[in-house]
């Protein structure tokens, strides 16, 4: 609809805008031909040009820069019609008048706190909150919270939108800094709609046991290879021979390992990828390959292997010049030698001429010389007094992704403290008389010395099941399959969101359903010990802690059944516990927004360890997302941590969620005390 006439066109110009300030404005354009080519430039013209008085003018949405080019070019502006802030502004003035006639003004959406916490960290108070609109349709909506302290300040933030797979879950901002504990908060949207004031609930509400005088803590000093986690896993055995059983796991790891490869010839120009069937370690690495001109004319394509060279001589025409492309040379490759040679053309080099080139040494690329290169055997501390099945199980483990290098330090120093404890305080001794503990430190080793030694973003295992040109070696740090999406409850491969197909993903979800030994390694010790009832699987980096439903189809967001009234509550209840004895180290609070089914909190994960414990086997199964967000004082900020922060930060984060861990034993010594007293009651 076009603006109103509001000046006449010889009237003063209006104030000019700031740069970046968009505003409805009315030009008088020099002539038809500027107008013509704003109508060709696209720009933003609000109605049809007028003639007034021999001039021509036109309202345009425009910014305080394009005003000023077109004045540049002899345009005039003559009247801001609107700025940006005039609708709200507007549309304030238009309630307020129908109020003071009595009329009511009815919202167009309701509004609802869906979460309304306050805690203290640092010494400092914070706020979250989540609201869910009505009209959950309209992108538009925009959503403010305002909050009121005990001593009447008084503030407000606006919230964002949150969809995931389409679909409208809430509105929610980080975490506000307070000036002191809020006691009401109220919502408001754009459409008009309210939420009823809410007084905010404290986060997590709950407070830990007091450590005794003495108790001793901090077993971690440096970031711990697998070869470490090793080593550590014997001398504990050894140290406490009467609280601790070492597991072999029964599915070997491929090992730190990969088969021997290199280009032949100049991958820029024309290549070919030559590679070894066996492991490089396997007396691969260290072999030559080379192609050579036989120096006579009408000769065949063909190859030989001595002495650890392999030579392609190639084809030759009748005047003696080398005719054997990329493709024939691969193809012989792969066909002449299959037991000791595969080959494919690099990507780019298809049908061209192959040169002679190398020769080039084949090698496995892998930098970490101490590692052991043989088949790795992965390992469980099994702690407690009683140690035969007759005690509720705990379950703790970390590193399916091997970047992740924080978390074998929560689960080793968490091992530790019960250890070094049982002996001196009495709590701890109670703990391992009533409670079975399993700690599997390095779920994925082989990931985790390629992270270590090689690339430290590796998130992966390191079994390469890539096929052709996806192998290769520019590819070397995306091969591998995703750990923790290679379990089968809520898999990709029945149709759930949050893994992939392509070999090079970092959510690669393998050939199949636990088609990896880690995956199966973390099943098997959960099937061989049934009295496990209770399981955390610790990740980094975000702090977040979650439990099933960890993942949804993404058609219609269907996700994986909700556990049921009751074991929602006992879910939530032990995260408080658990949170806030993480907090009581450093004073870290993982924020109420983050706490909660994984496909909620996070994203969906298809194919992770907890739905297969808990949906499969029964287990309450909780992940960790240590190395929470630190609030900045000065900027104002939440700052991220990421993988493998300095030490001292890694440390910390061992030091509050190993008393995460304890907490949980605590939590399933409580729930199998009551499971008892109601049997002995029905009974």
């Amino acid at each position: 609809m076009a603006a109103p006439d509001a000046a006449p066109p010889g009237a003063a110009a209006p104030t000019t805008l700031a740069d970046d300030e968009t505003a409805l404005v009315r030009v008088q354009l020099r002539d038809e031909a500027q107008f013509r080519q704003l109508l060709a430039e696209g720009a933003d013209i609000a109605n049809r040009p007028r003639h007034r008085d021999g001039q021509l003018l036109a309202d345009l949405v425009l910014t305080g820069r394009q005003l000023a080019a077109l004045t540049a070019q002899g345009a005039v502006a003559r009247q801001v019609v609107q700025r940006d802030g005039d609708a709200a502004r507007h549309y304030a003035e238009s309630v307020r008048a129908a109020q003071a006639r009595g009329t009511a003004v009815a919202a167009v959406d309701t509004l609802h706190f869906l979460q309304a916490y306050w805690w203290t960290s640092g010494g400092r108070t914070f706020l979250q909150t989540q609201v869910a609109t009505t009209a959950a349709e309209d992108p538009d909506v925009e959503i403010t919270v305002n909050w009121r302290t005990a001593d009447g300040t008084t503030g407000s933030f606006p919230l964002v939108r949150f969809s995931d797979a389409g679909e409208y879950q809430y509105h929610y901002a980080q975490p506000q800094r307070l000036p002191a504990r809020p006691t009401q908060v109220t919502a408001t949207s754009s459409l008009g709609g309210t939420a009823r004031p809410t007084t905010p609930a404290k986060w997590p509400n709950a407070t830990p046991p007091a450590l005794p005088e003495g108790y001793q803590s901090d077993f971690v000093d440096a970031y711990v290879t697998p070869v470490d986690v090793q080593a550590r896993i014997k001398r504990l055995a050894r140290q406490y021979r009467s609280l601790v059983d070492v597991i072999d796991l029964p599915n070997r790891t491929q090992g730190y390992r990969r088969t021997a490869a290199g280009y032949l010839g100049d991958p820029t120009s024309a290549a070919v990828v030559v590679e070894s069937v066996k492991f490089g370690d396997q007396n691969m690495n260290g072999v030559q390959v080379r192609t050579v001109d036989p120096g006579r004319a009408d000769r065949p394509l063909s190859a030989s292997y001595r002495d650890r060279v392999l030579t392609i001589s190639l084809a030759t025409d009748a005047a003696g010049k080398t005719v054997s492309t990329t493709d024939e040379v691969a193809a012989l490759v792969s066909a002449r030698f299959p037991q000791r040679f595969s080959a494919f053309v690099e990507n780019g080099s298809a049908g061209l001429p192959m040169p002679v080139a190398g020769p080039v040494r084949l090698d496995d690329g892998l930098q970490g010389a101490e590692v052991p290169k043989k088949p790795w055997t992965v390992q469980a501390l099994r702690i407690g007094v009683h140690r035969d099945g007759s005690r509720i199980g705990v379950l703790a483990y970390s590193q399916e992704h091997a970047r992740e290098w924080a978390t074998p330090l929560v689960t080793l120093e968490f091992a530790e403290r019960l250890l070094a404890n049982a002996g001196t305080d009495p709590a701890t001794r109670e703990l391992l008389e009533a409670v079975d503990v399993f700690v599997v430190p390095t779920v994925n080793p082989d990931g985790a010395n390629y992270s270590f030694h090689d690339a430290n973003f590796q998130r992966k295992n390191l079994v390469n099941h890539c096929t052709g040109a996806q192998r290769d070696p520019v590819n070397r740090n995306s091969w591998g399959v995703d750990v923790n999406r290679n379990y089968t409850v809520g898999s990709l491969f029945d149709g759930y969101a949050g893994a992939s197909t392509n070999c090079l993903s970092g959510t690669y979800a393998g050939t199949g359903e636990l088609s990896e030994p880690e995956s199966r390694n973390v099943v098997d010790l959960a099937k061989a010990h049934p009295n496990i009832r209770f399981a955390m699987n610790v990740h980094s980096y975000g702090g977040y802690f979650m439990w099933p439903p960890g993942a949804y189809q993404a058609q219609g967001r269907i996700p994986l059944p909700r556990p049921s009234i009751d074991e929602s509550k006992m879910f939530l209840d032990s995260a408080r516990r658990i949170v806030s004895a993480i907090a009581s180290h450093r004073g870290t609070v993982t924020w109420p927004s983050q706490t909660g089914p994984v496909a909620d909190v996070l994203y969906s994960a298809a194919g992770n360890s907890a739905d297969q414990l808990y949906y499969e086997l029964g287990i309450f199964a909780w992940d960790f997302e240590v190395g929470n967000d630190i609030w900045n004082e000065q900027t104002g900020e939440w700052e991220a941590v990421g993988f493998q922060p300095p030490f001292a930060e890694a440390h910390a984060e061992s030091q509050e969620y190993a008393s995460g861990l304890v907490e949980l034993l605590r939590v399933a010594r409580d729930y199998a005390a009551e499971q008892e007293e109601d049997r002995r009651r029905a009974s």
